[in-house]
């Protein structure tokens, strides 16, 4: 039987990737985390992890151990469901989304934490597969997603329309755009940015566009609270969700230019079979579905 602390302090740090960091969110000294998975390494009788400066990565025991911890978590998360009454204003719940879509839901969540001072809400942004992966294992009680995902252990429904904007600083609007002004324009680039490109400008360009490793890339930004402000400024244009647009404090400084062919994503609230029954995640799988109608 493996400790239930070391384990625990094993799969933060997995989690985290930084010991220092673990350290701080545990509550323990950086040499008290270092103990324990060095405890739990001879405890399974091989190295958890190779180092590599200041980074590691997990050995294949590594791996088998994670797996157990992560289980273990969800495994006491549904015990914790069963024991404690199913209140819907009390207990912890976790979501995972975009960040475009992040940034625009969390203030619509905030009245509910006003009334609810027992309630713990988590709003993580992450990539699409990460989301899926995290609803799996239980770390998320919820992932908002842009596709229906079609697994046996997952339950999906589709809440929302999302629409896919071009958005260019506030002076240019009213302009017809085509490819060449765009490009004189400026991309400003971010990670989901050559996706949506993609999606958007093959729709309207068939014949011109010819990727968006052809795109003439002004600015790259990752922080998506960031990526207007160089449009806002003049510095170029982008490619967001809407959500990603209404979110941003400065929009009127930003104007949304709708091509021939409008290109919209469904949005799918996503979970473990059964989780949506608990009291707070139905809860705030009907906020979110409230909220969305706003988009």
């Amino acid at each position: 039987m493996l400790n239930a602390k070391w384990l625990e302090t094993f799969t933060t740090l997995c989690g985290i990737g930084h010991f220092t960091r673990t350290a701080e969110v545990l509550g323990m000294t950086q040499p008290g985390v270092s103990q324990h998975l060095h405890k739990l390494a001879s405890q399974v009788g091989k190295p958890l992890i190779l180092k590599d400066g200041k980074s590691f990565t997990l050995t294949p025991a590594g791996e088998a151990v994670l797996a157990i911890g992560i289980a273990r978590r969800s495994q006491e998360r549904e015990l914790q469901d069963i024991i404690q009454i199913d209140d819907p204003n009390v207990g912890d719940i976790s979501i995972g989304c975009s960040g475009s879509f992040a940034m625009w839901l969390y203030p619509h969540l905030l009245g509910w934490m006003h009334q609810a001072p027992e309630l713990v809400l988590r709003v993580t942004a992450a990539p699409h597969m990460s989301i899926v992966t995290s609803v799996m294992d239980g770390k998320f009680d919820l992932g908002i997603v842009s596709e229906s995902i079609d697994h046996p252990r997952l339950e999906a429904f589709k809440f929302a329309r999302e629409e896919l904007c071009l958005i260019v600083p506030h002076s240019l609007a009213g302009q017809k755009f085509d490819l060449n002004l765009l490009n004189e324009i400026g991309f400003v680039a971010h990670p989901d940015g050559y996706a949506y490109a993609d999606d958007l400008f093959s729709l309207n360009f068939p014949k011109e566009y010819k990727g968006a490793d052809r795109l003439r890339i002004r600015t790259f930004v990752n922080q998506i609270g960031q990526i207007p402000i160089p449009v806002a400024q003049g510095l170029g244009y982008t490619i967001l969700p809407k959500s990603g647009v209404d979110a941003f404090a400065g929009k009127q400084d930003l104007a949304t230019i709708q091509l021939p062919k409008q290109r919209h994503h469904d949005l799918w609230i996503i979970s473990r079979k059964g989780r949506s029954e608990i009291a707070r995640v139905a809860a705030l799988s009907n906020l979110i579905g409230r909220a969305a109608q706003l988009l």
